[in-house]
């Protein structure tokens, strides 16, 4: 029997084209009917890694970050909602939504790994921070992620102060940097080839069959 095929996933909560590049990555799995010969991996990877702990108005990040005024920031806003439709999730986006620091989530998700529920987390973390514009470095709105992910909430935020487990997301980031990842989503099929951003359901699938044919 062949190995599953590994998929890294390098990506951060908060950056809206990782959602919609796993959304079509999972609509090209299972159209091809693999989903059972697919193991996908979370590999973290902070987009504003110095982001302050109250975090940022959205509006004022862009500006500061890409240079986009109101009207950018607002095509943004509607193409993201118009993409969102087509894979079947909701971007809601208002003045104050703000940017939040996301290395506790990816210590979460880290965690959440170890029980199979990587993918449960990541995508309740980002639905509470697209849809529901909530804080994702609040710890009350960690608490109920890993809740609706059916973790053990204590035994998770108790990770969150573990010397070992920062230490572990800082040197995973450091990996994937140095293997030249600088931009997100990251797609790595099986360590071998990879694909940036979020590409159309028939270039995943495309890839996918391909990676499919070269496992061992």
């Amino acid at each position: 029997m062949k190995p599953k095929l590994k998929i890294d996933m390098v990506s951060d909560v908060v950056c809206p084209w990782c959602t919609i590049g796993y959304k079509r990555l999972e609509k090209a799995i299972t159209d091809l009917g693999i989903s059972d010969q697919i193991e996908i991996e979370w590999q973290p990877f902070e987009l504003n890694p110095n982001m302050p702990a109250e975090g940022q108005n959205l509006q004022e990040h862009l500006a500061e970050k890409y240079g986009a005024g109101p009207e950018q920031h607002q095509q943004m806003q509607n193409q993201m909602k118009a993409v969102g439709e087509e894979v079947d999730f909701v971007f809601n986006y208002n003045d104050d939504m703000k940017m939040s620091n996301t290395f506790e989530a990816h210590i979460l998700l880290e965690y959440a790994k170890e029980f199979n529920k990587q993918t449960d987390l990541k995508m309740i973390l980002m639905k509470a921070f697209f849809t529901d514009n909530k804080d994702v470095s609040d710890r009350e709105v960690l608490r109920q992620s890993l809740q609706e992910a059916g973790l053990n909430v204590e035994d998770a935020i108790n990770r969150l102060g573990n010397k070992e487990a920062q230490k572990e997301i800082r040197d995973q980031q450091n990996y994937w940097k140095n293997m030249g990842v600088n931009s997100v989503p990251t797609i790595v099929f099986n360590r071998k080839s990879a694909v940036t951003g979020a590409q159309p359901v028939d270039i995943f699938k495309k890839v996918l069959e391909e990676a499919m044919n070269e496992r061992e």
